[in-house]
């Protein structure tokens, strides 16, 4: 397989790395991601300054291009300017932190995948339920083996799958759930108010711990019960019943 590998949290993540390193033994692999941390930009491009690319060198001699831009920028620009070759899949990650519920609205690890989808590419997107994480590589071992069944049954234009791994040895999982994503907002989010050393206000983001119920068909819910999620999501976010419902206003 050709394979065309970028994330959200920068050319120098571990997770991208650890997708690297199993890939590479059998694939065609190239790099794209963002030069730095790039968190939470949802589905965000550049628009009105210039993207500058560089060759960067990593763990003694693996290349990628690192991107001055967003992780959509990168399937952008990787698609259309740096690679020689049409992947035949994009993967997004690994990226630390669970991409379930209403969070998938914010990442940009998904928002990759969804652009790649856009281009009429396979593309999934993998995170893991955790940020101190020891081994990346049961995972990058599961994307793998998912990638190969993606690309041998593409799902259809326009359509990722967000896959979802606790933060635990592979042994341990329960196995592999397929779950819609939960929208219920589960956790209470607040601005904290506080003051620089200039005596100026400013807001700092928090939330209280998410919690979970126990319904497996739902990412969260199965993922915090020791189970792989994958959830397939769509670029095409019309309400259809709503669409219908609409036909009769008189408006």
């Amino acid at each position: 397989m050709k394979v065309f590998l970028t994330n959200d949290d920068g050319i120098h993540a571990p997770g991208l790395w650890a997708l690297y390193r199993r890939f590479r033994e059998e694939h065609s692999v190239h790099v794209v991601a963002p030069d730095r941390e790039r968190s939470a930009v949802s589905h965000g491009i550049t628009l009105h300054t210039p993207l500058r690319t560089s060759r960067i060198t990593v763990n003694g001699g693996w290349e990628g291009y690192g991107i001055d831009g967003k992780p959509a920028d990168c399937i952008k620009l990787g698609l259309t300017m740096l690679l020689k070759e049409r992947p035949d899949v994009v993967v997004a990650g690994i990226n630390p932190g669970a991409n379930v519920g209403i969070s998938i609205n914010y990442s940009g690890t998904v928002a990759a995948a969804r652009e790649a989808a856009l281009f009429g590419l396979p593309a999934i997107a993998v995170s893991i339920n955790g940020y101190d994480i020891e081994d990346y590589d049961g995972a990058a071992a599961f994307t793998e083996h998912l990638a190969r069944r993606v690309v041998k049954t593409p799902p259809p234009f326009g359509t990722i799958l967000n896959v979802n791994l606790p933060n635990i040895p592979m042994e341990k999982v329960r196995g592999v759930r397929i779950t819609r994503q939960g929208i219920d907002r589960l956790s209470r989010e607040y601005y904290e108010k506080r003051l620089d050393p200039r005596n100026r206000a400013y807001h700092w983001l928090g939330s209280d711990a998410r919690i979970f119920g126990e319904d497996l068909t739902v990412d969260g819910d199965a993922l915090c019960q020791d189970y792989i999620t994958i959830t397939p999501l769509q670029s095409d976010i019309t309400d259809y019943g709503m669409l219908a419902e609409m036909q009769t206003w008189d408006v």
